[in-house]
């Protein structure tokens, strides 16, 4: 992939699958054996476990909505930045800004890294 596939890459179909907490969708943006990390959780590798993993966190929360702010590509890295805006069950929001990364083999994720400061979500 070059980063211009890279940019052409369907993230707003990504981050849509995310929006509707729909992580069986999501995961079909990684390869098979992809490692996922969401802030300063563990990473997750593999397909199956990375679909448990967020399914667990959509759990937490009653939805979420993101606004990317600014992408930039370098060969197969697609780096995007901007805000997310959680609902929690009690119906109050937090918006919190987050970067991502992701390191693409062929049109797949390979490696998914979010970097976020999650705890304000939960405070």
């Amino acid at each position: 992939m070059t980063a211009g596939d890279a940019a052409g890459s369907d993230t707003g179909g990504l981050f849509a699958a995310i929006d509707n907490k729909d992580a069986a969708s999501f995961v079909q943006y990684l390869a098979e054996d992809a490692v996922f990390r969401f802030g300063s959780a563990p990473p997750v590798r593999g397909r199956a476990a990375v679909r448990e993993a967020v399914d667990g966190f959509f759990s937490t929360i009653a939805g979420c909505r993101h606004v990317i702010g600014n992408s930039l590509c370098s060969g197969a890295t697609l780096v995007c930045e901007g805000e997310v805006t959680y609902r929690r069950h009690d119906g109050s929001e937090i918006t919190l800004p987050f970067t991502n990364v992701f390191e693409y083999e062929g049109d797949l994720i390979a490696h998914y890294k979010i970097y976020i400061d999650i705890g304000p979500l939960y405070a």
